[in-house]
């Protein structure tokens, strides 16, 4: 009769620890030891403790540290993908038990062309955590927006910004892109004297920008098309009408980026910033994050 010679039980994997982890992406997305200790009031050489630890329990190298700044090793790659997604579920999980004592309804503010875009995301995300909170959104000019928060008739605004000192009082800077020229593909609106533009009312931070880099080229414009709304400033693209400042994320097909052949004046970048009603409360917080998340793609 054959003996059975008992197993030994596998070794358990480590588990990692959510602090190192929350610790591990801030650095990441910080660039710098002192940029995230800032951030999170802490020392630099307390996050550098941290992350001596979670590369001990892993065995691998995450960043190479460098005079000004530190980057990602390529095992610290990986583990960035890893770590905001189990930071998103740690969340997740937490709130989902948490959440059912928050109810009530909470007010949020995007400008039109954010709202498309991020929208469906961060409210699938918010409303799996909070599924008792009702959101009210708000879709509008980020001077009407950032009116509405000042008067406390916002919780959440998505506010854009031509540079990061205009974000407003306790502003986040979460998303940046260049604007550039958006014309029809095989268009000849570009090619007309006085160039014909499509654009938003006169506190449109996309108008301004355009409007100062035509100017300062000694370019001549007309406004042949306005309209607060982005589906309808392609409209008149599409229909090869005018050109028009757009972020680069909405130049789709049939719509082409103008490039430098074109003569036209470089725009720079824009700005998305984050902005909460003061004392809004727990659930406007978490919404907050999922839009920030949102933008991360997380």
């Amino acid at each position: 009769m054959a003996t059975l010679t008992p197993t030994m039980p596998a070794t358990p994997a480590p588990l990692l620890d959510t602090e190192l982890l929350r610790t591990f992406v801030t650095i990441a997305e910080c660039g710098s030891f002192t940029r995230a200790a800032r951030q999170v009031f802490r020392t630099p050489s307390a996050l550098s403790m941290q992350i001596k630890r979670l590369e001990e329990t892993l065995g691998r190298a995450l960043f190479v540290r460098e005079a000004r700044r530190v980057r990602l090793t390529p095992d610290g790659e990986i583990l960035l993908g890893y770590g905001r997604r189990l930071l998103k579920l740690n969340e997740e999980a937490v709130g989902r038990f948490l959440s059912p004592a928050l109810e009530g309804r909470l007010r949020l503010g995007t400008p039109d062309d954010v709202g498309t875009r991020i929208l469906p995301r961060a409210l699938t995300q918010f409303a799996r955590s909070h599924p008792a909170v009702q959101v009210d959104v708000a879709v509008g000019r980020s001077s009407e927006l950032t009116r509405q928060l000042d008067a406390n008739e916002l919780d959440v605004a998505l506010i854009t910004a031509g540079n990061t000192d205009s974000t407003g009082e306790g502003g986040q800077l979460i998303h940046t892109e260049p604007l550039v020229w958006a014309a029809r593909d095989g268009g000849v609106a570009a090619q007309r004297e006085p160039l014909p533009l499509a654009l938003a009312g006169p506190n449109c931070v996309w108008r301004g920008m355009a409007l100062a880099a035509l100017d300062e080229a000694g370019i001549g414009y007309r406004i042949a098309y306005t309209s607060e709304h982005c589906a309808a400033q392609e409209a008149a693209i599409l229909a090869d009408l005018a050109v028009a400042p757009f972020p680069l994320s909405l130049v789709r097909a049939p719509l082409r980026k103008l490039g430098a052949d074109s003569g036209l004046p470089p725009l720079g970048e824009y700005h998305i910033a984050l902005r909460r009603r003061r004392g809004a409360g727990q659930a406007a917080e978490a919404l907050a994050e999922h839009m920030a998340g949102a933008f991360r793609g997380d």
